[in-house]
């Protein structure tokens, strides 16, 4: 990317904001709008998601163009719950970077590993970023529908 990025501590007050580059992320790839539609309950990011987990948003120039949330999961593992990218900044490099900082954070939190539900779309990037797929596990949208589940080994 040639902008500045900053990836910092999302603010409460973005959530909403966040949602939607969640729902523009997702529709990148091709899905139908009743389907985005659908998805919408399952991509929301509510002030209390901000204030109890570790919610990341890569900036530039004040706008926000990426973020993830890392949760707590299991044992001694981290859930990266969330990573989308603003469609305008997908194949920037700006995947990467939010990646990197969450492997950062999971290990500043003693996880030994990360584990991903990833959408069909994002498993390559995940591959790509080291994480190996382990399994499956049913959409929260779509029961019917199956979805990669990856693990990053930290």
């Amino acid at each position: 990317m040639n902008t500045r990025i900053l990836v910092r501590r999302a603010k409460p007050s973005e959530a909403e904001a966040l949602s939607a580059l969640a729902l523009r992320s997702k529709a990148h790839w091709g899905y139908d709008p009743d389907f985005i539609a659908r998805c919408r309950e399952a991509l929301t990011v509510t002030e209390a998601m901000i204030a109890s987990h570790d919610v990341f948003v890569a900036e530039s120039s004040g706008r926000p163009l990426g973020f993830y949330v890392l949760k707590a999961g299991p044992a001694d593992e981290g859930v990266l719950d969330f990573m989308f990218v603003d469609p305008v900044a997908i194949g920037q490099g700006l995947g990467e970077r939010l990646w990197r900082h969450a492997v950062q954070r999971a290990a500043g939190h003693g996880y030994k590993a990360l584990r991903i539900d990833a959408d069909p779309h994002a498993e390559g990037f995940y591959r790509r970023m080291g994480a190996v797929r382990v399994g499956e596990v049913a959409s929260t949208v779509d029961p019917g529908r199956m979805l990669p589940l990856m693990r990053y080994r930290l």
